[in-house]
């Protein structure tokens, strides 16, 4: 037998075997030896059995059919041999089974056709507060609850309790209990007709709240949505809750739909927001103190629970309270109106009233003053417009003053002033460049300069001083610089002023500035300066005149005038036509320019060049009847006189004329230069001889002084060798002669310096040896001391001692104990046949003055010696 075929199955193992005539699979269970045949095969094992520990299970599909615990067998005929029979297990194919270790202790095989489903599990424990959420997945009588069960019927087994699982049911999920903590509640739905744990029927979504604290299980119709937090409500804090269906709130208050309270601390202390209602937002108090009111709009009534809507309700102070629903403050916490001595309010009525304070009655619209000192609080039939104060105003400060009722604009200056209840402060409005001018007075400057753009041209720039916020309700103040003119015009009665400087202008409401616009530049351009004052003089202005002589030279002049006006400041009418003239600059340097343009195109260039200053004054100035040249020339337009003309620069613009007029210069500017050459070259020639015998004569004397020196050189050397050689062979002698001097005294203090140590070292060990006895007698003596009173001490502890031990036995006692031993002893000695005896140790001598005898009545006077075992005992005899 071949050992292949052999097989050994140990316990609690098994083998599945089949047959490949029939196609049947067996099984064999250890222990046991096998031996298979050729046309068997083992196709699972050996294998350990299924070994179920305490509180575990394990799933099988298509398990056997068990008949008294033991498998069923199917018989039926072999389709080769009817005649045979073939057996094989039953199987329940398509189903599972739950074998736990109560059932099956012992280990079990996998018979054929046999799977186990997983790993062997642990049996689920189910705690408490926890519950386990089951659904039937067949028709089924359930033996725990007795109670048939449908495919698809859901309920929960609520622990504590350990599931043994089961074919029939499938577990949905574990449901632990929500613990519903303080001012929390658990939001739940049913998701289907239900009764609640309290006994109120559900029907499916519809949502409630578990108020009560403590864990809570759901129910098997029940999901929990959430926990719901619970807002805490304050004195300063309240909710402000919108009804979104009607039902019953937690206060047992019947809401409807769209209704909105108010939640405060007086209701609770925390609220929890219910199902049916939605919190709009979250109130805060508003606290009045004593110095503060409000008014609040569409104010809620208490007595009929409702808002008065378009009403007006006034609160003051000390007061706190929650803004109900609708209701807002009109313009938040206001505090009382306190008004000075200088203060007063503006007051509108809103509405018609009679007012309380005056007993008056006031008309919708109307308007009136109040004035401090004191304190008001509006009502709500009044509005408070403004809070005037007075306006304290210099001599040179003003404001503009409107009548609201005739619309006169009028200046109040120089006074404290308050406005009355029909009049307000007016606004100037003035021109943009006047604006920048009059804030151009911060710089100093009384106009602003031109600037040069990318061409090089000269140009008026508009721009804003920072810094410079006019109060257009103030009157408007400029400053006019000395020596200039300010005209203002009035539009209301058409006539003009001219102020002139130093003075301060105060514009009145219907004046306004003249602008001075003027030219600038060389040549000149318009437009270019724009001031607000015109400069009087004397002052000068330059330009550049192009002109052309009568032989066609053209030549390019820049001419300077001084120049000023001619007025008089107590003549009002005849100062107004400096302002008639509007460029009076441009106008000038125009005219001017003309009469040179005129008077030198009658004159060769040649003579021109040789009078042009002559030929100038004379064109600009013109000439009396005498042919004389004036001094000055005015404009009789506007008064502007020109004093003097200089002719700063001259030159040709033609080529040509350039040219030779170089050339010529240029000539003139050589035979200077040489002839300046010649003579620098003279002098430089004339101070280098003079500086070459200088320098010669200065290095002869030096060489002379030189000489000099070397001669005193050598006398001092020969003096210094002498005087070293002296020195030297002195101070060898010297030192000679001191250090001999040195030795000896050294030797002298060596010898006194050792005798002095030697009797130093003697002194010093007989003061020790002194010391040392000293100190060995002071020892002794007192040891000594001790000694005597550590006797004396002790003689007197004994002599105490003895005294008390006396006093403490007794006279009696003492004479009783002194007469007992010689008694025994004299009755012992007797018994010996001794009349007495004395006790010694043989070693000490005897002292027979010292030592007690003991006598007998008949041996008092035995003096003969008895030798007893090393003690001696004399007797006395008679």
């Amino acid at each position: 037998m071949s050992t292949s075929n052999l097989v050994r199955i140990p316990p609690f193992t098994y083998i599945h075997i089949l047959d490949n005539n029939s196609t049947i699979t067996r099984i064999e269970i250890g222990p046991a030896t096998y031996v298979k045949k050729e046309n068997e095969t083992i196709v699972l094992g050996p294998k350990q059995m299924i070994r179920l520990k305490p509180r575990t299970y394990c799933i099988i599909q298509d398990p056997i059919v068990f008949v008294d615990g033991k498998p069923a067998i199917i018989e039926f005929s072999d389709p080769n041999e009817p005649s045979k029979k073939l057996k094989t297990y039953k199987n329940r194919f398509g189903d599972r089974e739950i074998r736990t270790a109560e059932k099956w202790q012992d280990p079990f095989p996998l018979y054929p056709g046999e799977i186990l489903i997983g790993q062997i599990e642990s049996l689920q424990v189910i705690q408490k507060d926890k519950s386990l959420k089951l659904r039937a997945v067949r028709d089924f009588f359930d033996e725990d609850f007795k109670v048939e069960r449908k495919a698809g019927d859901q309920w929960v087994r609520i622990g504590p309790f350990t599931y043994g699982p089961r074919i029939e049911e499938k577990i949905v999920e574990t449901i632990s209990a929500q613990v519903i903590k303080p001012n929390t509640a658990l939001l739940l739905q049913a998701e289907q007709n239900m009764v609640d744990v309290y006994g109120n029927e559900r029907k499916a979504g519809e949502q409630w709240l578990i108020r009560e604290n403590g864990s809570y299980l759901p129910q098997v119709q029940e999901r929990v949505l959430k926990t719901v937090q619970g807002r805490v409500l304050t004195d300063k804090k309240a909710l402000q809750v919108k009804a979104l269906s009607d039902f019953k709130d937690a206060y047992g208050i019947k809401r409807k739909a769209g209704e909105e309270w108010l939640v405060t601390n007086k209701m609770t202390q925390v609220h929890i927001q219910d199902v049916y209602e939605e919190i709009v937002r979250e109130i805060s108090v508003t606290a009045l103190s004593g110095r503060q009111y409000c008014v609040v709009l569409n104010p809620y009534d208490l007595k009929t629970k409702a808002n008065r809507y378009g009403a007006r309700e006034l609160r003051k102070g000390e007061l706190t309270f929650f803004l109900q629903p609708d209701e807002y403050l009109e313009k938040g916490v206001q505090e009382i109106e306190v008004l000075g001595e200088d203060e007063a309010l503006l007051l509108r009525a809103n509405e018609d009233f009679e007012d309380k304070a005056t007993s008056k009655k006031k008309l919708a619209g109307e308007t009136w003053l109040i004035h401090g000192p004191c304190e008001y609080i509006p009502p709500v039939q009044v509005d408070i417009v403004q809070k005037r104060k007075k306006l304290p105003l210099d001599e040179n400060e003003g404001i503009y003053v409107r009548d609201k009722n005739s619309g006169e604009v009028r200046i109040v200056k120089g006074v404290a002033y308050l406005l009355k209840a029909d009049e307000e402060l007016w606004e100037k409005e003035l021109p943009t460049q006047v604006e920048i001018l009059i804030a151009q007075q911060i710089t100093g400057s009384a106009y602003i300069p031109p600037k040069i753009n990318a061409k090089g041209e000269l140009v008026y720039e508009q721009y804003q001083i920072t810094g410079y916020i006019r109060e257009k309700h103030k009157v408007v103040t400029y400053r006019a610089p000395h020596n200039t003119a300010v005209q203002l015009y009035d539009y209301k009665t058409k006539q003009s002023r001219v102020v002139f400087g130093p003075d301060l202008v105060l514009l009145g409401p219907d004046e306004h500035f003249t602008l001075v616009v003027l030219s600038a530049g060389k040549p000149k351009v318009e437009g270019v300066i724009r001031s607000l004052v015109l400069n009087l003089g004397p002052d000068f202005m330059s330009d550049i005149v192009i002109v052309e002589t009568l032989d066609h030279a053209r030549l390019q002049l820049q001419l300077s005038y001084n120049w000023h006006f001619n007025y008089d400041r107590n003549n009002k009418q005849a100062n107004e036509r400096l302002f008639s003239v509007k460029d009076f600059v441009g106008d000038a340097c125009k005219s001017i320019a003309s009469r040179v343009r005129g008077a030198v195109s009658a004159i060769t260039f040649e003579d021109f060049h040789t009078k042009s200053s002559t030929i100038i004054r004379a064109a600009v100035f013109g000439k009396d009847k005498d042919d004389t040249i004036r001094n000055e020339y005015e404009f009789k337009t506007n008064g502007l006189v020109m004093t003097s003309v200089d002719i700063q620069s001259m030159e040709p613009v033609d080529v040509k004329t350039r040219e030779s007029l170089e050339k010529s210069v240029t000539l003139a500017i050589d035979i200077s230069t040489k002839a300046q050459e010649a003579a620098s070259d003279h002098q430089a020639k004339r101070l280098k001889q003079e500086s070459d015998a200088e320098l010669e004569r200065q290095e002869l004397e030096n060489q002379a002084r030189i000489e000099e020196a070397n001669k005193r050189l050598l006398i001092l050397q020969a003096e210094s060798a002498v005087i070293e050689s002296k020195g030297s062979s002195t101070a060898k002698a010297k030192a000679i002669a001191e250090s001999k001097l040195i030795s000896g005294q050294a030797q002298v203090k060596q010898a006194e310096l050792a005798a002095q140590a030697s009797r130093i070292e003697s002194e010093i060990e007989l003061e020790q040896m002194n010391k040392e006895f000293e100190a060995e007698i002071t020892h002794k003596k007192r040891v000594y001391e001790l000694e005597i009173n550590k006797a004396r001490e002790m003689a007197k502890i004994e002599t105490t001692k003895f005294k008390q031990i006396i006093d403490a036995v007794g006279k009696d006692t003492l004479v009783s104990i002194s007469k007992a031993g010689p008694e025994m002893k004299v009755k012992l000695l007797e018994s010996l046949g001794l009349k007495g005896y004395l006790v010694t140790d043989g070693k000490t001598p005897v002292n027979l003055f010292n030592t007690c005898l003991l006598y007998t009545s008949d041996a008092a006077d035995d003096l003969l010696c008895v030798d007893l075992g090393g003690r001696r005992i004399i007797k006395k005899k008679k």
